[in-house]
């Protein structure tokens, strides 16, 4: 399964891709800003993108909304300390496939990520 990293942070990309690895997920790339996302995202063309809502200079609906139209079969899991309903309902309807927050759900993130796979290849 290969999964792109979308988040403002670099430590907690960090963490992911050392939680993801240990389940033989391969990190095919990683980005802070939305227009890098994007690029990063089509050029590699991942089987699922975990994405945080805010990235340096913008949002992770930028990033969503543009990869959603020019490849749609690439599964989202929306990663984020953001995780109000609003946002929660924005994201999920936008097509994403889970909406977890960091404080609370960080353990649940490699089980989201299996089941967006799935859901993307079928």
């Amino acid at each position: 399964m290969r999964v792109f990293l979308a988040d403002d942070s670099a430590l907690i990309r960090e963490r992911v891709a050392a939680m993801l690895d240990a389940s033989a997920v391969n990190i095919v790339g990683q980005a802070e800003t939305p227009q890098g996302s994007i690029d990063g995202i089509l050029s590699a063309q991942p089987d699922v993108v975990v994405l945080d809502t805010q990235l340096q200079g913008g949002t992770g609906l930028q990033v969503l909304r543009a990869v959603r139209q020019a490849a749609p079969r690439i599964a989202f899991v929306i990663f984020s300390n953001n995780s109000g309903p609003a946002y929660r309902k924005r994201y999920l309807g936008e097509g994403a496939e889970r909406f977890l927050d960091k404080n609370t759900e960080f353990d649940q993130l490699t089980q989201a990520v299996v089941k967006a796979s799935q859901h993307a290849t079928q």
